[in-house]
Formats: structure tokens, C-alpha cells, sequence
């Protein structure tokens, strides 16, 4: 499924199967999550893609063949492939620990093609090893919506009360695991959203109302996954002095402007970008650890565009997954 051009449905075609150079390996997808970041992608909000490009980036799928000096991977392997698919391994980010900033990466689905197919091609060292603990759709979410959850929740600090604005497919795993850690959980959807709201509450949310709510008490940090500028202030309205809101999402409409006493007494706004390999190396095996419980919709490969509508429209609980 092809994007040609942004704001213009995907459409199907067929390719040959690729071939791996060196160091990449050729992978058979079995399922491939929708996120809101290909929404951004095939909407035309983040506006630098590769064009023609196969969107998607929460691959699963086995190895089908790997290319020369691949020694980490095997055929028959099931893996992942996230939404950073490839680093310059040089830069100052890159060596000290921050390859999510490094300015000269790859990304899976928007600079390099994705999963929205039934073949891809891979950095092998970007892929990440899955074990046997969900199925095929199931892991697809952890891949984007997982990672980049957990990412946020530890930028968050550690806070014993946090608040999650956009009860989608990120803020359903972030949930779980904030429980797990033993931290209250409060929900923030669409306004009216009462499908959303129990939702959240049936994961376990000690809370869920609608986003221009406040809270029942005051939060240590508010992560917000819903790309919407003007739950900022309403964010910083929420924490308590000395709270965090962490903007986790890729795109985001203007922030509006706010008087300077919502965020004084050392409340502070941070922004989540992308994801590293360490990562996927911690969050992966404390998922199966949880165990985390991914909800999923599943599509066919030529239902993406009934997919990204979907997700598009607010229609979906967890997570949408094509399934080839």
C-alpha cells in the first residue's frame, strides 16, 4: 500500500521482492500496527517523506533471508521493526547514548519503506528480536505505541499519580505498565467519549473523564498522546507544582499561549522524539514480563486506508493492525 502523494488515499501495487545488500535482512510481515504518526504521514503533517513510500512501522514478521556480514539475525527469526530504522552510529548523539537525535536517521515508513506490505527490507541492526509471548498482531503496537509509551512514562520521572491525555493505542499499554509500577492512573479523551472513558477504566484508570476536565487531584505528570496544542496549559493546570508534562506525540497543532503562573513554582513542558535501541532492549521483556494485554483491530493489507479512517475518526479502541 503506496502513499504517491499526501492527502491522497494509499493505493496497492505490487513490487518485486527485494533483494538484502549488506547488513539488512528481507522480512516476511505477517502484521504491521496503524499509528497516528502514518496519519501525520499520509495526511500531509509531517511534510518531508520519501515519496512514493510504504508507510507503517510497527513491523512483525520472521526473516527471510539476511544480506552480508548479518550475524545478529537468523532465517526464520520473528522480529520487529520500529519506527527508527537506521543511524549514522557517528555523530555526537549517536555516541552518547541519543541516536533518537541523531540528524542523519532513518525512518521506518516515512524516509525509508515500511510495513504496510508483505515483504520489507531492514537494517538488521535495527530490528528488534521478539519473543513468543504475544502473536503477530498483538506485537505489532509495542513496536511504536509501546515504545514510545514507555519512553514518555520515564521522561515523565517518577511519578506516583500520572494523567493520560488520549486514550488511544499508546496511552492503553502506558496504562498497564504504570499500574504495574504501582502508579494511579488518570484517563483524559475526547470530551463525550464515553466508549473511550470505561475504556481506560476497564485497564484499570482510577479516573477517566473529558480532556477540558481537571482532574479529581492534583498529577505529578501528564503525558499527552493526543496531538492537540491547547491541552498544554489545560496539562499544566493539572500537575502539581514541580510536575511534568511530557508531550509524547510527533505532531502538534500551535501550542496556544497561557499565562506564565501555570507554568511557574518549576512545572516543566518536555517533548518525546523517536526511540532508542536500549528501548526496545528494556520495554520489550518487561511487556511480557506484565504481561501487557494489547487491544487490536484487525484489517487486511488492502484495508489500510478503512484503517487510517478509523483512527482518523476516533473510532477505535487499542490499536488498529493490518494483518497480511
Amino acid at each position: 500500500m503506496v502513499l504517491q502523494a499526501p492527502g491522497t488515499p494509499l493505493a496497492l501495487v505490487r513490487r518485486p521482492t527485494p533483494e538484502p545488500g549488506d547488513g539488512q535482512v528481507v522480512i516476511d510481515i505477517h502484521a504491521c500496527g496503524v499509528c497516528r504518526t502514518d496519519l501525520h504521514v499520509v495526511d500531509g503533517e509531517l511534510d518531508r517523506p520519501h515519496l512514493p513510500i510504504v508507510t507503517g512501522h510497527e513491523v512483525v514478521g520472521y526473516v527471510q533471508a539476511v544480506g552480508q556480514g548479518v550475524d545478529c539475525l537468523e532465517v526464520g527469526q520473528r522480529v520487529g521493526v520500529p519506527w527508527l530504522g537506521a543511524t549514522c552510529g557517528t555523530c555526537a548523539f549517536c555516541t552518547t547514548g541519543q541516536e533518537n537525535l541523531c540528524p542523519n536517521a532513518g525512518f521506518t515508513g516515512y524516509t525509508l519503506d515500511g510495513g504496510y506490505t508483505e515483504t520489507i527490507v531492514a537494517d538488521a541492526r535495527y530490528c528488534f528480536p521478539l519473543g513468543g509471548a504475544f502473536d503477530d498482531a498483538e506485537a505489532a503496537p509495542l513496536l511504536c505505541a509501546g515504545l514510545i509509551g514507555y519512553r514518555s512514562l520515564r521522561k515523565a520521572g517518577d511519578p506516583a499519580r500520572v494523567g493520560l491525555y488520549g486514550f488511544g493505542a499508546a496511552a492503553h499499554i502506558v496504562a498497564q505498565i504504570a499500574q504495574y509500577e504501582g502508579r494511579t492512573v488518570f484517563a483524559f479523551t475526547r470530551p463525550g467519549d464515553r466508549a473511550a472513558q470505561d475504556f481506560a477504566r476497564s485497564l484499570g484508570a482510577q479516573w477517566a473523564g473529558d480532556s477540558d476536565t481537571a482532574p479529581p487531584e492534583p498529577l505529578d505528570a501528564a503525558i499527552l498522546f493526543a496531538p492537540i496544542g491547547a491541552l498544554v496549559p489545560a496539562a499544566l493546570k493539572a500537575v502539581k507544582p514541580g510536575g511534568r508534562v511530557v508531550c509524547a506525540g510527533i505532531d502538534m497543532s500551535d501550542i496556544p499561549s497561557f499565562p506564565y503562573q501555570l507554568l511557574w513554582l518549576e512545572r516543566e513542558i518536555v517533548s518525546v522524539a523517536n526511540l532508542t535501541r536500549a528501548d526496545g532492549a528494556a520495554f520489550l521483556p518487561l511487556a511480557a514480563k506484565i504481561p501487557i494485554q494489547t487491544t487490536v483491530t484487525r484489517y487486511d493489507l488492502a484495508q489500510a486506508n478503512d484503517a487510517l479512517d478509523d483512527l482518523r475518526g476516533g473510532r477505535l479502541n487499542g490499536a488498529a493492525v493490518l494483518t497480511m
